[in-house]
């Protein structure tokens, strides 16, 4: 069993910055490309940036500038930096991943393994 699972998510000021973790774990094999999305209340689920294994990343146009993806392949986890945050931002962040799973002789993959969400409020 695989799971993925995220931290650091609260309450922060306009203005501020968060950083928000997510830690794969479980017979991990090897994870290829990492990601954040977020949904805020009555809207849907949206990119906010993914990196490939190989650290290339992708930002949405909304947090370009702003936020900073990266990630450790040896701790299977990936970070998301959020500076200047604004009150759209506000939303519960969820991690997802496709991961190789099992044992390297006999993997499975999941490439839309997703975690449990974070909440992140923002106060103006």
């Amino acid at each position: 069993q695989v799971q993925l699972v995220e931290s650091g998510g609260g309450l922060v000021q306009a203005g501020g910055s968060l950083r928000l973790s997510c830690a794969a774990s479980g017979s991990i094999v090897s994870i290829n490309d990492m990601g954040w999305y977020r949904q805020a209340p009555g809207k849907q689920r949206e990119l906010v940036a993914t990196i490939t294994r190989g650290h290339s990343t992708n930002y949405a146009d909304s947090v370009k500038g702003r936020f900073t993806i990266s990630r450790d392949n040896a701790k299977n986890t990936v970070y998301l930096q959020m500076n200047s945050l604004k009150p759209e931002d506000a939303a519960v962040y969820y991690c997802n991943a496709d991961v190789w799973y099992g044992s390297t002789w006999s993997a499975a993959r999941d490439p839309e393994l997703w975690g449990q969400g974070t909440l992140v409020t923002i106060s103006s």
